[in-house]
């Protein structure tokens, strides 16, 4: 197998354009590279090795790219951390990382000065892009380093969190491969493979949303080490989108549904007025797409709509835009290393359109919830596991979602887990008992809603609303704080304490798919 891999790239042919950052500044692989380099001996300067951790909260720019292009040639594992938390929730993730590198931002400098804070941090081993009180610039790092490579190049990984059932963020961590990063480069390239992209060809990927979630970084990196340049913006805006595909003639990219339909908003006059020429394979996932949504897509951007189903823990199936033509509304098929079987409760194997819990096969890619084991073993069935997702296969072995997850909210693409805002809300004086569910919204997909039991003898009113809703500004990032709150003398539980929540979420939904 030829070895691929970004930094063989960049070392063949320097000058050939990397990525176009948020700013438009055209970064060429040589330069990109040589800054990556830096930072990794960088690294083993601050006395980091293999197996250790760098945590990271930025927005997305160059920096990020070439904190991750260090850390994967070094053994180590580097630890994205949403942007929108709060500085306590963003030291929960560090000090469970166990980072020994923070690397932070002026954008979010608020959040990463109470993070380091908390946790005393020490200042020499944190380090930011822009001025941020208690951390080093980066070029404290950098400067005076080598460009060169580093010896003993090693790969490393990502590792990313999830939330689970217990509200609390886990990190997914895969063990460490005894291989050469551009190996394991070319490996991951595979999964592009998958969709028909092929190394270099004139291929520009957009990156249009966040590099923290694990599907943004996966496909973005792995643009850059099938040799193509990456087109890449901090805030999305529809039409800059369009402006940017026909600028940078760009060919390929990650997206999700509410991108979808935010670009069909616009005027057809300022639709038209963007080339889309270029565009070969629009690949989607994260939330459900509404199957009207994905018609007007097709019948815009022609067949270059992909669609594929997986999760941080791994995957997954593919839908190519001719095999969903034929099955509307479905996710596809396994991936070629992967499988998929649907259980009922007991664990039992169901058959052709049964409906039931999707396992996915493990493959080579195991992995476990760092320090939860029990969680770990929780999800699996032998070597297939879960995310909690329901649906069926039919006859053909196309696998159709029939439900999301138990809890979770999907908004905008983001996974948002009530229980984590639940166990916030809980902890209010005033709060006897508290449910948090999605309900419809059309531009977002859901919207967070919490229910409410005040305790006794506290009546509900719109002053304790805007109470709560103060009180939450300071322990929830904005994007998991509810937009509306109910009002309930008793929320519905069993005996056992065991929330009848659908009780409360499903009127919302009466008429509605919550696919």
């Amino acid at each position: 197998m030829a070895e691929m891999g970004f930094w063989n790239f960049a070392q063949q042919d320097p000058e050939k354009l990397a990525l176009v950052d948020p700013g438009e500044r055209l970064w060429t692989r040589g330069e990109l590279l040589e800054k990556a380099n830096q930072i990794a001996h960088g690294l083993r300067a601050a006395g980091l090795g293999q197996g250790d951790c760098v945590a990271v909260v930025l927005e997305n720019c160059a920096e990020f790219y070439q904190i991750h292009l260090a850390v994967t040639q070094l053994g180590m594992y580097m630890t994205p951390i949403n942007n929108h938390l709060t500085g306590p929730e963003i030291a929960y993730i560090v000090q469970d990382s166990g980072a020994k590198i923070f690397f932070g931002s002026a954008q979010f400098s608020k959040a990463c000065q109470a993070a380091r804070e908390e946790l005393d941090f020490p200042t020499q081993n944190a380090f930011s892009v822009g001025p941020v009180p208690g951390f080093r610039p980066m070029e404290e790092l950098t400067d005076g380093q080598p460009t060169a490579l580093p010896e003993d190049r090693l790969a490393g990984q990502v590792m990313n969190y999830t939330s689970g059932t217990t509200g609390r963020p886990k990190g997914v961590r895969r063990g460490l491969a005894p291989l050469s990063p551009d190996l394991v480069a070319t490996l991951t390239t595979g999964f592009l493979g998958m969709f028909g992209l092929q190394p270099e060809d004139d291929n520009v990927h957009f990156c249009g949303s966040p590099l923290y979630h694990t599907a943004v970084l996966v496909f973005s990196s792995s643009a850059l080490h099938l040799g193509h340049s990456v087109v890449l913006v901090d805030k999305w805006i529809p039409e800059d989108m369009l402006r940017r595909i026909d600028k940078y003639r760009v060919t390929h990219s990650h997206m999700v549904p509410t991108q979808f339909h935010r670009l069909l908003k616009l005027p057809q006059e300022d639709r038209d007025r963007y080339d889309m020429s270029s565009l070969r394979t629009m690949i989607h996932a994260a939330a459900p797409c509404p199957i009207e949504t994905k018609w007007k897509m097709l019948e815009w951007w022609g067949d270059t709509i992909y669609e594929y189903y997986a999760a941080t823990e791994g995957g997954g199936t593919l839908v190519t835009p001719e095999e969903w033509r034929k099955k509307p509304g479905t996710v596809g098929k396994p991936w070629a290393n992967s499988d998929i079987k649907i259980y009922d409760e007991e664990g039992n194997e169901l058959g052709i359109g049964a409906v039931g819990t999707v396992y996915m096969l493990l493959g080579q890619a195991d992995f476990e919830y760092k320090d939860a084991g029990q969680k770990t073993r929780d999800n699996r069935i032998g070597n297939y596991f879960t995310v909690g997702d329901v649906g069926e296969l039919d006859e053909d072995g196309y696998l159709f979602l029939r439900d999301r997850k138990t809890d979770m909210i999907i908004s905008g693409g983001a996974n948002i887990y009530p229980a984590e805002i639940e166990a916030e809300l809980i902890q209010h004086p005033k709060v006897a008992d508290v449910a948090v569910f999605g309900i419809p919204n059309d531009d977002w997909g859901e919207e967070i809603k919490a229910v409410i039991q005040p305790i006794d003898g506290q009546a509900s009113s719109n002053e304790l609303s805007k109470e709560i809703f103060d009180w939450c500004s300071g322990r929830l990032a904005k994007m998991k704080t509810p937009r509306s709150i109910d009002f309930l003398d008793e929320l519905p539980r069993d005996p056992n304490g065991k929330l009848y929540k659908r009780k409360l979420r499903d009127p919302y939904w009466e008429g509605r798919s919550q696919i």
